[in-house]
């Protein structure tokens, strides 16, 4: 019987064996050939779990989170058998080796390449490649992960991917059609490129503002890959773009960097050349801005790279181009599963030299900047720490009083008293060089023709003094907290106003219907001085609320805010608080636009801070819909940057002014504020006409782009002055840093106020051309028109942007809650 049992279990293993060893290609496991449909993400992940199981050995997969819509986030783990074995040693040894991890440092001569596919969801070929590649690499080209760890995300954002994969499979024809004009290569708003809050991830990687960048950089930062790659896609009638990358490069990036990725792109070129296919490089996409997936890599001391194939949400999978050639789906994810084996390949070829100047990025003895010191609002300060902490940055407490340097107030050298809020972040730690690239004042720009904005110095986007210092500030570790006293039976309560923890605190009260004031006018009681904006929470507004201390209580604890307790209505100077100068704020109601006209993704912007960050009530209104809205049912409507051409007929924008006239306030952002311009009833107007952008005549053909960015601003910061008086500019001081992402400007208002604006040209940080900056002073950057009974607000400057400038996000709370909060019943 135990020689049967035997047997039995002999014959098992050996089937068990055979199955493994059964590895379905693609085309195998989908039923279709591979290219021939759109393949949807779960589909995409079965063919990697089966994978896995065929070959466990030198396959290993790993869940890292989930997104907003509930799809998974994977990534697969390829090397030979000895390698994933001892997966978790060359992880560690890795960080050891650059000083992430301690214990001894020892040369390793493993490469690790990681792979991302599908970051925008309708640049689809690149996830069909994913499969492609791992198939290839187990089948074709086993030999390369002898000495190799390949991490392949296959699809980023999957959300996206579905959107854009469920429509083309419902709307294309059975045999796809090539017209381009035809129904299934036209993409409906808002497309599949964002995730689910219509944002791009692609852009996302410093800021980590949405779930799938937060959870994959915590993996990312845990490997430390020496090679990464971002697969994309560009419009039909571009070939294939791959390295070398275009100029600007960030001065940081080294000699090493900069000539690699040059050999692979002829490697790339190798293969592209044998099949005569078409590229390009060292053109359109620079290595400057930190939050892509090629430069943030690169900044962490990996050959960022990003490959861009032609096609596109337009292509399908078929289209006629320009050239009268037809794009298939079939062709773009062989591209780029050519380029993807490519690249291990030079790793492969190239391991111990990787590893060896990958360390040798971490030195940082040569920046000139030793440390950044920040000081400023205690929830300013914590949102950066949180930032810090998301990407492994360090930071620590200043022991110094004062500090001397680079002043970024000022632009120029300076001295600032520090106090006990300061930060100080050194240079001389693992991740120092991408210290410098957040935090440095101005980066050095070598090229002024970018892919992107020119400027992000976090000091002025979290809204912080600073000083950037050539000298090592000494600093310690020892943080300390306070807890907050339990709140005694008052009068009433006292909050600050001047954050976005502020803003959150007052949602949540209004949420749970708690009456609350602010004030219009400092004021001062027991001894301490409130300023305009304080939130106060009276007793006796609050009788309909059970166990109200308690209650108040608990969500200040939540929001770590600090109350102070006054004990009388009788203030020590005025206003008291029964004054007309302290008003209760309306519960408000808010709309925002969505849907054709508008940008979708200054839509998501808007969604995304009042669901995520505010965590207030938001009703969208498609834009195809608003003939037929009844505004009356909203306090606030909110115009997101957008186009609104086809949008706002004259019937429209007369029941838009009406509204507002009987006492609702309308919020443009961006190229909202268009629509509004010079319009018979309004006082806006452009400060200069669209022509003036137009370069000169006789400029040559060839020097046309490079005159026309004479007249461009690229993400610039100026300093704008505040009328801090002003509702809108409650909780800020008397100027603000502005980024600036275009040169369109408006006049200053007539009638009505001039909350921030420009009244000089001077460049803080980033690119900005003369013919630009001459029409610049004396410029709008948010102003307030009261119309009868309610108010336009205007936001030249979107202060929502990419979700990052944390300092503009108070002006949009304000412009909600406090400006003519005479709001009228539902």
């Amino acid at each position: 019987m135990q020689k049967l049992m035997l047997a039995l279990f002999v014959l098992f293993t050996f089937q068990l064996s055979l199955v493994s060893q059964n590895l379905q290609s693609p085309s195998e496991f989908l039923g279709y050939p591979i290219g021939s449909q759109f393949s949807r993400n779960h589909q995409i992940v079965d063919y990697f779990k089966a994978v896995a199981a065929a070959r466990p050995k030198q396959v290993k997969i790993e869940s890292y989170g989930t997104t907003n819509e509930r799809r998974g986030l994977n990534l697969a783990y390829i090397s030979s058998e000895e390698n994933i074995k001892n997966l978790e040693a060359i992880r560690t040894k890795n960080l050891k080796n650059i000083g992430l991890l301690e214990g001894k440092a020892t040369s390793s001569e493993v490469a690790i390449v990681w792979l991302s596919y599908n970051v925008h969801g309708n640049e689809a070929s690149s996830s069909e490649a994913a499969m492609l590649t791992l198939y290839n690499l187990l089948t074709k080209h086993n030999d390369l992960l002898k000495n190799t760890v390949v991490i392949i995300d296959p699809s980023v954002n999957p959300d996206g991917r579905d959107r854009y994969v469920n429509w083309y499979n419902q709307t294309a024809d059975n045999i796809y059609n090539t017209d381009a004009q035809a129904s299934e290569h036209q993409e409906p708003w808002p497309g599949g490129r964002p995730n689910h809050y219509l944002f791009d991830l692609n852009r996302d990687w410093v800021w980590a503002t949405q779930v799938e960048t937060q959870q994959r950089l915590k993996v990312y930062n845990q490997w430390m890959p020496h090679v990464h790659v971002d697969f994309h896609e560009q419009g039909i009638n571009e070939p294939y773009y791959f390295a070398p990358a275009a100029e600007p490069f960030h001065e940081i990036i080294t000699d090493w960097q900069r000539d690699f990725q040059t050999e692979i792109g002829k490697n790339h070129a190798k293969y592209f050349d044998a099949e005569g296919w078409l590229f390009f490089t060292r053109e359109r996409f620079d290595l400057f801005y930190p939050s892509y997936g090629d430069t943030y890599p690169t900044y962490m001391g990996a050959m960022g790279m990003t490959y861009e194939q032609g096609g596109h949400g337009r292509a399908g999978l078929g289209i006629l181009n320009d050239e009268g050639h037809i794009l298939t789906l079939v062709e773009r994810l062989t591209h780029h599963t050519t380029t993807g084996l490519s690249t291990i390949e030079m790793a492969s070829k190239n391991a111990k030299q990787l590893n060896t100047e990958f360390k040798k990025f971490f030195n940082n003895a040569s920046l000139n900047c030793k440390s950044y010191v920040v000081q400023g609002e205690t929830n300013h300060i914590n949102s950066l720490k949180e930032l810090l902490n998301t990407h492994q940055i360090q930071f620590e407490k200043p022991e110094a009083n004062k500090v001397s340097g680079y002043q970024y107030s000022t632009a120029k050298k300076g001295q600032m008293t520090i106090n006990n809020s300061a930060l100080v972040i050194h240079s001389d730690q693992p991740k120092g060089k991408m210290v410098k690239v957040l935090f440095e004042p101005n980066a050095k720009l070598s090229d002024s023709l970018t892919y992107d904005i020119t400027a992000w110095s976090l000091p002025y986007a979290y809204g912080l003094e600073a000083i950037a210092s050539t000298t090592k500030v000494k600093s310690n570790t020892n943080f300390t907290t306070e807890n907050q006293p339990a709140l005694n039976d008052a009068y009433g309560y006292v909050s600050a106003w001047n954050s976005m923890n502020d803003a959150q605190f007052l949602a949540e009260l209004l949420q749970q219907n708690f009456k609350v004031r602010f004030t219009e006018k400092p004021f001062r009681s027991k001894d301490s001085k409130f300023e305009r904006g304080s939130l106060i929470i009276t007793k006796g507004d609050n009788k309909h609320i059970e166990n109200a201390v308690a209650q108040l209580q608990r969500i200040a604890n939540t929001f770590n805010q600090e109350l102070t307790e006054i004990h009388s209505g009788f203030s020590q100077t005025t206003p008291d608080i029964g004054s007309p100068d302290i008003k209760l704020i309306n519960k408000q109601k808010v709309a925002v636009l969505s849907g054709e006209g508008t940008s979708s993704l200054s839509y998501g912007e808007v969604w995304y801070f009042f669901e995520q960050d505010l965590h207030y009530p938001l009703t969208s209104i498609n834009t195809a819909h608003l003939d037929r809205t009844n505004l009356d049912a909203y306090h606030v409507l909110i115009l997101p940057n957008g186009n609104y051409r086809n949008v706002l007929s004259e019937k429209t924008m007369t029941k838009l002014k009406d509204w507002v006239r009987s006492g609702g306030k309308l919020i443009a952002i961006d190229g909202a504020l268009r629509n509004f311009d010079r319009d018979e009833d309004l006082n806006l107007s452009s400060k200069r006409s669209e022509n003036n952008t137009e370069t000169p005549l006789l400029t040559s053909y060839a020097d046309r782009e490079r005159a026309y960015s004479n007249h461009l601003i690229t993400g610039a910061i100026f300093k704008a002055k505040v009328d801090n008086t002003h509702p809108m500019g409650f909780g800020y001081g008397q100027d603000y840093f502005t980024l600036k992402q275009g040169s369109h400007n408006y006049n200053l208002l007539s009638k009505g106020y001039n909350v921030a604006y420009l009244n000089n040209t001077q460049v803080f940080s980033g690119f900005a051309g003369q013919e630009a900056l001459k029409q610049l002073d004396q410029t709008l950057i948010f102003g307030e028109e009261p119309f009868g009974n309610g108010s336009f607000i205007y936001m030249v400057d979107n202060t929502l942007f990419r979700n990052f400038w944390e300092n503009g996000k108070l002006f949009l709370a304000n412009s909600i809650f406090m400006v003519n909060n005479n709001a009228f019943e539902l």
